[in-house]
């Protein structure tokens, strides 16, 4: 059967999703979990193959087992021999033609911020940290932009594997409580490095650095050079993945 399931993890130990030699990934853990629990070899597809660092709470994989376990058991035995920093948090059969990648209508990233003059221990591992002062009304106008049709060049790196940069954004959103900001969009899919980047250079306005305008001009192309520098990968967290099934997990039991 063919068989989707709900990661969430901690990728502060992890050198990404994706299986490298000598290496620790999520993929790897993950399908070595797998493979243990069904006693067969796993192929995965996801839906988003996050950097080094970067976190999930709503990454999607989908692949094919020959097991009589109940998706809701696989779940439950594969997390209960993971690694702490990596769970698989449901596990629900879905359309023999389903693929985690190929499927997914959007994806959503949440940036968040320590903004105080004080740093957090506390977020250390989730979120980035800036002392400095910003202009919320700039940021959040900076955010505004983002969103539509625009080619995102300039905030991936000059040599890439990409060779479409065109995407279309329909959620940029900023928002603050206290000292924590948050970052928040939703796209059709993602360049590398893209969101990291994009929220350099909107902080780079809000501290009076660039002008609104040259930021506005950079979403219609241009060179990585002229972009801000990305943010550190501990602040991002991949928190959901849109596919056309409104109850994707109902049938894990």
């Amino acid at each position: 059967m063919r068989l989707a399931g709900l990661v969430e993890y901690d990728g502060t130990d992890f050198a990404g999703w994706a299986t490298q030699p000598e290496r620790r990934t999520v993929e790897g853990v993950l399908t070595e979990a797998l493979s243990t629990v069904l006693r067969q070899s796993v192929k995965m597809s996801v839906a988003g193959r996050t950097d080094a660092g970067v976190h999930a709470s709503g990454q999607v994989v989908s692949f094919r087992a020959d097991t009589e376990l109940r998706p809701a058991l696989i779940s439950y035995k594969t997390t209960a021999i993971l690694p702490k920093d990596v769970a698989l948090r449901r596990c629900a059969t879905v359309p023999n033609d389903f693929d985690a990648r190929r499927d997914a209508m959007s994806r959503t990233y949440e940036y968040k911020l320590v903004n105080d003059e004080i740093r957090s221990p506390l977020q250390r591992h989730r979120a980035g940290y800036a002392p400095q002062r910003f202009d919320l009304n700039l940021l959040s106008a900076a955010g505004e932009l983002v969103e539509g049709t625009h080619d995102f060049r300039a905030f991936t790196p000059q040599k890439s594997y990409h060779v479409r940069f065109e995407r279309v954004v329909t959620h940029s959103r900023w928002g603050r409580h206290d000292d924590l900001l948050r970052y928040r969009i939703t796209a059709d899919s993602f360049l590398y490095g893209m969101v990291r980047t994009l929220v350099g250079t909107m902080l780079e306005v809000a501290s009076g650095k660039r002008d609104l305008t040259a930021f506005g001009r950079l979403l219609s192309g241009g060179k990585r050079s002229e972009a801000g520098p990305a943010v550190t990968s501990r602040g991002l967290t991949l928190v959901g993945v849109d596919y056309a099934y409104p109850d994707l997990w109902r049938s894990e039991r």
